[in-house]
């Protein structure tokens, strides 16, 4: 594998993080086009940035099952393969587990944040919010490409990289540019 292309699988920090390392999970419905897009988005931008070690565990999933164990739709891997970025990621749904094991819970609308905020077990200690909060026009959507065209998917990675810069910023003080 070349430099410039990196599996998203790699760049999980795992033993090599910071003790005070975080968990990020992405969601979205069917967990096959926004989240995985986001997961692999992320890590990549975590990355460059040099704030690898800063994440323990980054993953994603849907609040449905009815794509899980499925690749990534052939327009996010497409995508992310422009951008150099490889993922073997299949898709599964959110457990409440992740309620626990992650440090993080972004969604990509309201429609999932709703689904997603209505399993939280009570006393959860995962921070559940929408991702687009991290945006500069807090609460920004990052609407589902499934059913448009190339666009959509090209629009939600532009939206993913600067939220991403936006959470860096907010959660790390990280003196980053948009």
């Amino acid at each position: 594998m070349s430099s410039s292309r990196v599996a998203v699988e790699d760049l999980d920090a795992g033993m090599h993080a910071d003790e005070d390392a975080i968990n990020v999970l992405f969601v979205c419905l069917g967990n096959i086009c926004r989240s995985p897009m986001a997961e692999g988005a992320f890590r990549r931008t975590v990355q460059q940035l040099g704030f690898k070690n800063k994440f323990r565990r980054i993953d994603s999933c849907g609040t449905a099952s009815y794509h899980s164990g499925e690749r990534p739709d052939p327009r996010t891997v497409q995508l992310l393969a422009k951008h150099g970025i490889h993922t073997s990621h299949l898709a599964r749904q959110l457990a409440t587990s992740d309620f626990n094991d992650f440090d993080y819970i972004l969604a990509m609308d309201d429609a999932n944040l709703r689904d997603i905020t209505s399993a939280q077990p009570k006393g959860s200690g995962a921070k559940v919010m929408l991702f687009g909060n991290f945006g500069v026009n807090k609460s920004e959507q990052i609407q589902d490409p499934y059913y448009g065209g190339q666009a959509g998917f090209d629009r939600n990675y532009a939206q993913i990289v600067r939220f991403t810069k936006g959470f860096l910023r907010e959660v790390f003080g990280a003196d980053i540019d948009e």
